[in-house]
């Protein structure tokens, strides 16, 4: 059964802000997250209680999964230096 994607403002907006190529490769990783939400290499995130994160190059994408209602949450993306600033 697939999970649907909800994507936070916050995170669209950095999405838009990335270049390019990079763009790309993180929206194919999000869209492959309906089909499996816990992928190889996926790591969960400490302290939360089920949130993950992906790695796409030098970007990461925290996620939450709600498998009760089938639904991923796109909380953050951003360059890897970045993502863990007031997470």
């Amino acid at each position: 059964m697939a999970y649907r994607i909800r994507i936070k403002p916050q995170a669209e907006k950095a999405l838009g802000k990335i270049p390019n190529p990079h763009r790309r490769r993180i929206a194919k990783a999000i869209d492959s997250l309906a089909r499996t939400p816990r992928p190889s290499g996926c790591t969960k995130i400490v302290g939360a209680e089920n949130a993950y994160r992906i790695r796409v190059g030098d970007y990461r994408i925290v996620y939450e999964i709600e498998d009760n209602v089938l639904i991923v949450y796109v909380i953050r993306i951003a360059h890897r230096r970045d993502i863990y600033r007031n997470l």
